[in-house]
């Protein structure tokens, strides 16, 4: 039997679900995130209704983890020391059939970061989301072309990148910019919320990250559907938060309040989701 396209009005409608049973089920979600995004990526997930975790010991690591309803591993401040515990935890993970989802914050930005994070793809993250260039270095497994943690290429321009590691990891990939895409290498959906001015907050890209893991802890059979809903849910956030923001610092106070406030009629009403295969 043909598989029947899901309908934009059909993704707006996920969206709200996925959100509701967040807030419902509080999933209790472990980051093992960098030093920079601790805060937003733990008032996002509280704001949207989960329970975050910012656990990192690797000591700790073989009691929590099998407890938690999804993991989030993000590389951004990436240490020798720290990278065992963020395989282990990804091990751990995968044993108890627990989702995890991966950033590899500046992937291409060195051969050591580059290293951790394909060693980390052999680990079979449920969902990789990144930003254009940080996908196209994973899928050519090349350094170099980077200018930090920030982007110098749009997500369209990731495009086949992405579908690529998809095919290469199994994972559902993600892709943020302009157009954020996602991607299980064969169907590819866009979603077009957000504000340009999010890129002027640090760790806006970490959050929604953390969010994604949120939605795919009480979705877990369908992460494909999950992240793009996390995707159009923090973007209508953003977009919401910006109609009273002043410039980037009430943004992310308003990005968070509007996170927290969001109805149905506020996602049925602003989600831009579509098909791009």
């Amino acid at each position: 039997m043909e598989k029947q396209e899901t309908q934009p009005k059909e993704w707006s409608q996920k969206s709200w679900e996925t959100l509701s049973k967040v807030r419902k089920n509080s999933p209790l979600i472990q980051c093992i995130t960098n030093f920079v995004s601790m805060d937003l990526a733990a008032n996002t997930l509280l704001a949207a209704g989960a329970s975050p975790a910012m656990l990192h010991s690797f000591d700790e690591i073989p009691d929590f983890t099998p407890q938690v309803a999804a993991l989030y591993i993000n590389v951004g401040t990436l240490t020798a020391s720290t990278l065992p515990a963020m395989k282990s935890a990804a091990e751990i993970a995968v044993k108890n059939g627990k989702p995890w989802v991966f950033d590899p914050v500046a992937a291409g930005c060195s051969s050591f970061r580059l290293r951790a994070c394909l060693d980390l793809l052999l680990l079979k993250p449920t969902v990789v989301r990144g930003n254009g260039s940080e996908i196209i270095a994973l899928s050519r497994a090349s350094f170099g072309d980077t200018k930090g943690a920030d982007s110098v290429h749009e997500s369209m321009d990731a495009l086949e990148a992405a579908k690529s590691l998809a095919l290469k990891t199994g994972a559902v990939v993600a892709v943020t910019g302009a157009v954020d895409i996602v991607t299980d290498g064969k169907q590819v959906i866009g979603a077009r919320n957000g504000v340009q001015m999010l890129q002027k907050i640090t760790a806006t890209g970490c959050s929604v990250t953390a969010l994604i893991s949120a939605f795919v802890a009480v979705d877990p059979t369908h992460a494909f559907e999950a992240t793009v809903a996390a995707l159009s849910v923090f973007g209508i956030a953003g977009e919401l938060g910006m109609q009273d923001a002043k410039g980037p610092a009430s943004l992310r106070v308003n990005l968070i309040d509007s996170l927290y406030g969001l109805d149905q009629e506020s996602i049925l009403q602003h989600a831009k989701i579509s098909s791009l295969s």
